[in-house]
């Protein structure tokens, strides 16, 4: 077997896709190259809601059946299996309801939450929770605590509320025997709080395993130097540090909000400069595995074929426990799949929950993909090129 990993290798990038779900994926990733179409979405969606137009059940046949694993935990069990029993890819279960606005709206999402951890604590194929700090405590409230700002007595009432949820899943996961939880990223000017409660609950519970991952975006400058405080911080309390790293998906609103309110934007000036970040950070990572556990979650092929380069000269093995590659479900399976046959950790993050719901999310993938662009057709080049090797084989 070569060392070389071949991205281009549809036959086991799609294996496990039967030809009408391939030209379903070909249909869809064709739309999201018009971005037009995807701005168009939003407002007709919203109208077509309101005005209780029957649409769930196309929107559940084609957007969301490509990218989410169902409307519940037993709905999801099937996909997750088939990623598992397909290809040895494993599953992070992603509660994908966004736009949680009170304190009723923050205690559904934990109790969620913990029901989503007691289904995993037995599903060996789903070793992450993940959660977003926004569904347990408005962001204007992580806002104010990252400036400093003082909190009256109704805002530090609601302020200790964030923390016990984070508190009650973290432990939740922490007596579980292998489950792992990642807190999900937000922007900016809000991560000074959701920083501070994480690295709280990483020395609480990192103790004995890496049980709480952090995500570092690396589309903003300045994150290596946070990369280098969480080592001292694993250091000086003998635990271990999980990161997730991404390059982030919030550029446009940074840079905005940054023009408006007269800061220099914390967004890295182009790609390159992105993309070597990105690199630099996973370099930084693997120097310190004493202290780090990594979770690379990319679409992009270079970074991936990266790392895998650099776990080679390192002599770390593939399978090793504390590396981890992520990707989204329904996308770049072309990675996915090729990495686990090589048997590295792979997992696919699979959202979930009601078609109405998971809409506002299913919209920011299809806005992230469009404006990227060159993601949707790498697809349509892969699923093309399956297609046409399936009919020259028959």
């Amino acid at each position: 077997m070569s060392d070389t990993i071949n991205f281009n290798n549809t036959e086991i990038a799609f294996g496990t896709r039967t030809k009408k779900e391939l030209l379903r994926a070909k249909f869809l990733f064709g739309m999201l190259e018009y971005g037009w179409l995807t701005r168009m979405a939003k407002p007709l969606l919203n109208i077509a809601f309101k005005s209780r137009l029957p649409i769930d059940p196309i929107i559940k046949k084609t957007i969301f059946s490509q990218f989410c694993g169902g409307e519940s935990l037993m709905e999801c069990k099937t996909k997750i299996d088939a990623l598992y029993n397909g290809g040895e890819i494993m599953s992070i279960l992603d509660y994908s309801v966004e736009g949680a606005e009170n304190e009723t709206s923050f205690d559904q999402t934990l109790e969620t939450l913990l029901k989503i951890c007691e289904f995993s604590e037995f599903q060996k194929q789903v070793p992450f929770l993940v959660f977003k700090p926004s569904g347990l405590g408005s962001l204007e409230l992580f806002e104010k605590v990252s400036n400093g700002s003082p909190l009256d007595d109704i805002e530090m009432e609601k302020w200790n509320k964030v923390r016990n949820r984070f508190e009650m899943i973290c432990e939740s996961v922490a007596k579980t025997e292998n489950l792992k939880i990642m807190v999900d990223a937000e922007e900016s000017w809000c991560h000074t709080a959701i920083d501070g409660l994480t690295e709280e609950m990483m020395v609480k519970y990192n103790t004995q395993r890496t049980v709480v991952f952090t995500t570092v975006q690396l589309y903003l400058s300045k994150k290596i130097d946070y990369l280098r405080k969480l080592k001292a911080l694993g250091e000086q309390n003998r635990i271990k540090i999980g990161v997730k790293l991404v390059r982030g998906a919030y550029m446009e609103k940074e840079r905005d909000r940054a023009l408006e309110h007269g800061y220099e934007s914390p967004v890295c000036e182009d790609k390159s400069s992105t993309d070597q970040n990105f690199n630099n950070g996973g370099n930084y990572v693997l120097e310190n595995l004493d202290v780090f556990d990594l979770f690379l979650g990319t679409h992009n092929e270079l970074s991936c074929l990266q790392l895998v380069k650099k776990l080679k000269e390192r002599n770390i093995s593939n399978s090793d426990e504390r590396i981890w590659f992520g990707q989204l479900y329904g996308m770049s399976d072309n990675i996915s799949y090729n990495l686990a046959e090589r048997g590295y950790n792979v997992a696919k993050y699979v959202p979930f929950g009601p078609v109405r719901d998971v809409m506002p999310y299913l919209i920011r993938r299809a806005e992230e993909n469009s404006s990227v662009g060159s993601q949707s057709s790498r697809e349509m080049e892969l699923i093309k090129k399956e297609l046409l090797r399936r009919k020259n084989s028959q």
